[in-house]
């Protein structure tokens, strides 16, 4: 009775010690089997592996690539033109060994902590090196490969591969849009003023031109009138002349009807003159002229 009750503990704590002496890596992940804190196996392949209970212990690190998000920082190109950038890495543990020797027991926290300082540093120097203008073009792409071969070396060293590192957002700081805003309105504004005075001396030359043109055509119909109005005259003249060299006393005759109809007018009758005037010959009795 006395074995009996001394052999189920024993059996327990025998199946309890095979069950902890075993330990399972899954294809995701890596492994490292510790002893009082020091490395003893690198277990990097899936399946089913064994360790010493109680005294040896195993820590697992994630095997994919893993995303960081650098915390938005202000950087000052060439040309002094502030910009806060927004980016993100993928990197993945590549040598579980040296991780476990470079962070300890922190792990992925204290990791991803000195990688974003890596990654924050690199890109104050590469972004540093251009100007605002590269840095908002389509050459992102080549400063975020650039950001990722310089961090690389100092990761590896932290048993971390840099995959890539890509520029999210890249904005100007909060207490200058203000004042870009404002430079940009009145940079508009002037171009406005440009164009409005442009268009007002185009304007100008238009009407200047228009007013020419007006006394051109003016002058040159006021010639022309005259030309006629001359050849009229010379014409009436003639006919005048022919007509006095055909008949003297009809033609005195008729320059006093045309005389009296332009004088004796409705309303404008009234004149005053000597009685012997020659103006009314022609309205006196024959035997008084």
């Amino acid at each position: 009775m006395n074995r009996a009750a001394l052999l189920l503990p024993a059996t327990v704590i025998i199946i309890a010690a095979a069950l902890s002496s075993i330990f399972i890596v899954d294809e995701r992940e890596k492994a490292l089997v510790l002893q009082f804190g020091q490395i003893k196996a690198v277990r990097e392949e899936p399946g089913l592996y064994f360790k010493l209970p109680i005294i040896q212990e195993v820590v697992t690190y994630d095997d994919r690539i893993l995303g960081l998000d650098v915390d938005p920082l202000e950087v000052t190109p060439l040309d002094d033109r502030r910009l806060v950038v927004d980016a993100f890495a993928r990197y993945r543990i590549s040598d579980v060994t040296r991780f476990r020797q470079a962070v300890g027991a922190s792990g992925v926290a204290l990791a991803e902590n000195r990688i974003d300082t890596i990654l924050r540093a690199q890109t104050r120097e590469v972004l540093g090196s251009v100007t605002s203008s590269e840095i908002l073009s389509a050459d992102r792409a080549a400063l975020a490969a650039r950001i990722r071969d310089a961090s690389r070396s100092e990761a590896n060293s932290l048993g971390v591969e840099i995959i890539d590192v890509r520029i999210k957002r890249t904005d100007l700081p909060e207490q200058n849009l203000d004042a870009t805003f404002a430079r940009m309105r009145a940079e508009r504004e002037r171009e406005a003023a440009d164009e409005v005075a442009r268009g007002n001396e185009a304007a100008q030359r238009v009407r200047a031109q228009a007013d020419r043109t007006k006394v051109e055509l003016v002058s040159d119909a006021q010639r022309q009138a005259e030309i006629i109005r001359g050849e009229a005259d010379a014409r009436r003249n003639a006919i005048f002349a022919q007509a006095y060299g055909a008949d003297p006393e009809f033609f005195d005759f008729y320059r006093s009807l045309a005389a009296y109809r332009a004088g004796l007018l409705a309303g404008n009758s009234t004149m005053v003159m000597a009685p012997d005037s020659e103006f009314f010959d022609y309205l006196k009795s024959p035997e008084k002229r």
